[in-house]
């Protein structure tokens, strides 16, 4: 169980109490899985039950308790523990580790992780104006919707129902590449930069960290061939790895947000912190001076092709190319 999964299952607790009325509570639109913290025990653990006290208007304790009882004994779980104000524990039933059942889940399914099933059958008609922003965004939609199982259409005509702010000028000078993200990183109502900020090859230009922290993990590759090794699931034995299994695990809620809400910004700005994740671990993947290949090695090579899986997949829905050298 992956803390994605993990996530779900609670969030389905949530939605049971709620629904046999033992909770009077707007359910959440995610529950954030970590480890746990100080007096906390067994592999994950969730404040959900602190988080939904107030509104409950019951003590955090019962909240977690009610919880509790519809967890424990869930598939994947084998104990829930509630410790402190309120804190819910999970034992998880077969001790895999985290990164590792994550990393073999995106490797098993590639360019289609996060792809799911909440549009299913749905079709969407995108009303936009005539209006290169409205364009470029409306391309970006249908694609991710697609990734959820709906098909999009778009049309030009009153009512309109995808307006973004218009760009201030023409971005065709900006390039293909940082045209498009010059269009899509900004909020819908927040005014685009047309500017050559996005062309600058530094760290300041998130699109530069996000195409470049791909073509390092390509690199990375193809040096660890070199070098005799490949990548392979497992513990990375390193805390740089830790900050990149989050945002890895939430992919595919961010893929569903970013279809159901016509958003295509969300995926720009999670791609950003997926490259500013994965960007310190790329120091430590390959062996230094006389180290030998280590399965410490090939796990954190194998985290960051998740991630480049991920970088590519996502610049790939906003029709952004993921060079493989940069």
């Amino acid at each position: 169980m992956t803390p994605a999964d993990l996530s779900r299952t609670v969030l389905d607790a949530v939605c049971r109490a709620v629904g046999e009325g033992q909770l009077s509570v707007a359910v959440p639109e995610r529950v954030v899985v970590t480890e746990p913290g100080p007096g906390g025990c067994g592999d994950f653990a969730t404040a959900v039950a602190l988080r939904l006290a107030r509104a409950a208007g019951q003590p955090p304790r019962h909240v977690a308790g009610i919880l509790r009882e519809r967890l424990v004994g869930a598939d994947g779980i084998e104990d829930v523990v509630v410790t402190g104000p309120g804190f819910l524990n999970f034992r998880l039933a077969e001790q895999v580790d985290p990164v590792a059942a994550l990393v073999t889940e995106i490797r098993q399914k590639g360019a289609r992780y996060g792809h799911g099933d909440a549009l299913a059958g749905q079709v969407v008609t995108l009303r936009v104006p005539y209006e290169v922003r409205a364009e470029v965004v409306a391309d970006a939609v249908v694609r991710i919707v697609g990734t959820q199982g709906g098909r999009a259409t778009v049309e030009h005509g009153e009512p309109v129902n995808l307006r973004p702010v218009p760009a201030p000028e023409d971005p065709a000078p900006l390039g293909p590449d940082a045209a498009r993200w010059a269009l899509l990183h900004p909020a819908p109502h927040d005014r685009p930069r047309i500017t050559a900020d996005h062309l600058v090859q530094r760290e300041v230009n998130p699109l530069f960290r996000v195409r470049y922290a791909h073509a390092r993990v390509r690199s990375l590759g193809r040096n660890a061939a070199r070098l005799g090794f490949a990548a392979e699931p497992g513990p990375p034995r390193t805390g740089t790895g830790a900050p990149l299994l989050t945002p890895l695990a939430d992919h595919p809620r961010i893929l569903t947000a970013a279809a159901t809400h016509r958003a295509p910004d969300r995926l720009a700005r999670h791609l950003v912190t997926v490259a500013d994740a994965v960007l310190p671990l790329l120091p430590s993947v390959l062996p230094v001076g006389e180290e030998k290949p280590s399965a410490a090695h090939r796990a954190r090579l194998a985290l960051a092709e998740a991630a480049g899986t991920v970088l590519a997949g996502g610049l790939s829905l906003l029709g952004i190319d993921a060079p493989e050298h940069l």
